[in-house]
């Protein structure tokens, strides 16, 4: 089993000036630890489930490029993009520079957004959610088009593009592995089937059954279900002193034993870097070895 970190939050002890210098630390340690992968929002205001809006809020993908230059291994994205947040023709180049400047490291994560007040507050255009899911779809399309280097107009109904060129190409071949998230068992996951790498699911024990959800999706679309990566939120938490780690790892074998392949979680306290080192020392390890099929009936 794999574990990806995300840092959801930036408001640390000694306020914005200090925060490039713990995000740095944060990144090299995670790197380091073993964790396959490293993760921000991409929200611009704070959400909140985490704090208020006024919280530090970093931009995603500028994060992400500090980070590359911080670390070697992690592959690099966003939990998750919403659609209306770029053209889709700028997230491509985007996320191809990124690849790019990290040796191949990153991967999309997308989703149809949510958060209207966040939209609202800045101007961003916030259509109902039939559109948004439309907007999704087509922004799927032209991903994958523009990295396989098909120049050929794009006419969709939301979204033209006369020429979309992306050069340089992305590093990572046939393109940055494609991330949709949400649990929507209709839209979602039949786009996760049709041209997505990896799911992102939430924890609960419904789990089971949108895997299933996506299996008969993956059947109608012609695809292999075992294609596909399914990653799943989760918060890590193992104590001042790592007293709750296998606690923490009773509950990742549950979550495995429910299909999930890699878990992406924030570290509790994550800017005093002690937790992350835990991580990296006690629980990467432990959960390493585990596949799906080691299955339990109940979290720990």
């Amino acid at each position: 089993m794999k574990l990806g970190l995300h840092v959801p939050d930036f408001t640390w002890p000694g306020g914005p000036a200090r925060l490039r210098d713990t995000l740095a630390q944060i990144g090299k340690t995670a790197d380091q630890g073993g964790f396959t992968s490293i993760s921000v929002m991409d929200h611009f205001f704070q959400i909140g489930m985490i704090g208020p809006p006024e919280r530090e809020m970093l931009e995603g993908y500028a994060a992400l490029a500090f980070l590359a230059g911080h670390t070697t291994r992690a592959q690099l994205g966003t939990v998750v993009t919403g659609v209306v947040y770029r053209h889709p023709g700028v997230l491509v180049k985007t996320v191809t520079t990124l690849d790019v400047l990290s040796g191949g490291r990153a991967f999309l994560g997308l989703g149809a957004a949510w958060n209207e007040v966040e939209s609202r507050g800045l101007g961003i255009p916030f259509p109902p959610i039939a559109e948004r899911f439309e907007r999704l779809e087509e922004t799927l399309q032209i991903c994958r088009q523009m990295w396989s280097g098909d120049e050929k107009p794009f006419r969709g109904r939301h979204y033209q593009l006369e020429r979309p060129l992306n050069s340089p190409q992305s590093l990572s071949r046939p393109h940055p592995p494609i991330m949709v998230g949400g649990m929507g068992e209709k839209k979602t996951l039949r786009l996760v089937a049709r041209y997505a790498d990896a799911c992102n699911l939430f924890p609960t024990p419904e789990l089971p059954r949108k895997l299933e959800v996506l299996r008969e999706h993956c059947k109608a679309e012609g695809r292999d279900y075992d294609e596909i990566e399914k990653t799943c939120q989760f918060q890590f938490d193992v104590g001042e002193n790592g007293e709750k780690v296998e606690q923490l790892i009773g509950r990742l074998h549950w979550l495995n034993g429910m299909g999930i392949q890699r878990a992406i979680g924030s570290v509790a306290n994550v800017h005093r870097i002690k937790p992350l080192e835990i991580m990296g020392e006690r629980v990467v390890p432990a959960v390493a070895g585990l596949s799906p099929a080691a299955a339990v009936s109940r979290p720990a």
